[in-house]
C-alpha cells in the first residue's frame, strides 16, 4: 500500500508543476499556443482552473484562481493520502 501512497503523491506534485508551468507560460510573450506541449498543458489544467476562475474573477488583469487551486489541491492531496494511509 505504500507504493500507492507514493504514486498518488507524485501525481499531485506533477499536476502542481503543470499548473505552475502554465502560469509561467502566461507571462511569456509570443508563446506558440499551437505547440503540442503548450496545448497539452492547457488541456490538462483548464478543466480545473475554469471553475475557480468563475469563483474568483481576475482583478486588474491578474488571475488569482491558481492560488485557490493550489490550496484546494493541497487539501485534497492531504485528505486522499490520509485516507490511503489508514486503509
Amino acid at each position: 500500500m505504500g507504493w500507492l501512497i507514493y504514486v498518488v503523491d507524485i501525481g499531485f506534485t506533477v499536476y502542481r508543476w503543470m499548473i505552475f508551468a502554465r502560469i509561467i507560460l502566461s507571462w511569456i510573450p509570443n508563446v506558440d499556443f499551437y505547440h503540442p506541449v503548450v496545448r497539452f498543458l492547457y488541456s490538462v489544467t483548464e478543466p480545473v482552473l475554469q471553475p475557480f476562475r468563475r469563483l474568483l474573477p481576475s482583478m486588474g488583469g491578474i488571475d488569482f484562481s491558481p492560488i485557490l487551486v493550489f490550496l484546494v489541491l493541497e487539501f485534497v492531496r492531504n485528505a486522499v493520502l490520509r485516507l490511503l494511509f489508514y486503509l
